[in-house]
């Protein structure tokens, strides 16, 4: 398939490489225009690999990963995206992000903040809880013994399904957690968060995980 990507740093070009890996095309983006995208990605990935501005990606991919700043959800576009998969790998910073108000009383979490953003999208958590080099480094065949596992969250079963069959094709064991609003399990500071861990360790992390106000 197509995979259009929105932000071309580290997990954005990992994700890059491992969708190449396997076949697909990718159509990448950063914030300052496809002329200033890492010449060596493209020299590893070759004709694979296209760059693009983030409305282009937006339109090119079947499946578009949003891995940006979280202070700048809302730059990425709207009506390209609607109807498909998006996968929102972002997390929360607030010396990075400013602070965020519905984040820092918890009433909403940061893929329910780009799912407003994007009403008519299917919005998938994923990918945002391993550091980038470990998406190469950690990879492994389906039923590898220790294999890592990665989470899927989302508010519609089957884009849910889509990411974790995804998530299983770049060589992790797909944790389905159920509605986005679950994914505080696997934020920052949380047990689980870019540690490597089994589908089972990451299961039992994740039933351990506190809200930020309780911990």
């Amino acid at each position: 398939m197509k995979i259009g990507i929105i932000g071309a740093g580290n997990i954005g070009s990992q994700i890059a490489r491992l969708a190449v890996a396997q076949g697909h095309d990718v159509v990448i983006s950063n914030s300052r225009g496809p002329e200033t995208l890492p010449r060596q990605l493209f020299a590893e990935l070759g004709d694979k690999l296209t760059g693009a501005t983030a409305r282009e990606a937006a339109e090119a991919g079947e499946i578009v990963l949003v891995a940006i700043p979280l202070k700048n959800y809302a730059q990425v576009p709207v009506e390209p995206l609607a109807g498909k998969v998006v996968i929102d790998a972002n997390n929360y910073y607030p010396q990075r992000d400013g602070q965020i108000p519905e984040l820092d009383d918890e009433s909403t979490t940061t893929a329910e903040l780009l799912q407003a953003h994007l009403p008519e999208s299917r919005v998938v958590k994923g990918f945002n809880h391993i550091m980038a080099a470990d998406l190469t480094a950690d990879a492994q065949p389906a039923g590898a013994d220790k294999r890592r596992a990665l989470i899927v969250a989302g508010d519609d079963p089957e884009a849910r399904k889509v990411v974790a069959d995804l998530i299983d094709s770049f060589g992790f064991d797909p944790v389905d957690i159920g509605p986005l609003a679950e994914g505080w399990r696997i934020q920052r500071d949380t047990p689980g968060y870019v540690k490597r861990l089994t589908a089972p360790e990451l299961r039992q992390q994740l039933a351990e995980a506190k809200r930020y106000r309780d911990m």
